[in-house]
């Protein structure tokens, strides 16, 4: 059995939920290049962190950076974003709207 990581920033649960975020599919952390620690959203970075935010580079998106905070399950970008809003591994329910935050989780083609 794999441990878990530790969720920096503000966790209120064990399964990622934050200050910020804390809606039933709000279960998702992600890990930042920065300092390679699992965050419940970015906004726990910016107010816990004493650096700034380096989003996922593109020339790691093959190694885990996203986790489900219902089973633990770590995926590479591409297996997150292609998911369709549910865990690949135990089908909880993300939520859609994180799609509009991946540009703070995940290098942009053409960025950087």
């Amino acid at each position: 059995m794999t441990t878990r990581p530790t969720f920096l920033g503000m966790p209120v649960d064990p399964q990622s939920r934050c200050v910020h975020w804390s809606g039933p599919t709000d279960i998702v952390a992600f890990r930042f290049s920065c300092c390679d620690g699992w965050w419940p959203c970015a906004q726990c970075h910016v107010a816990t962190a004493d650096h700034d935010a380096i989003p996922w580079p593109m020339s790691r998106f093959s190694e885990p950076s996203v986790l489900c905070g219902a089973c633990g399950h770590s995926m590479a970008v591409p297996d997150y974003t292609g998911s369709r809003s549910r865990c690949p591994s135990c089908a909880a329910v993300f939520n859609p709207r994180c799609k509009a935050h991946w540009p703070l989780y995940f290098e942009q083609p053409g960025c950087c």
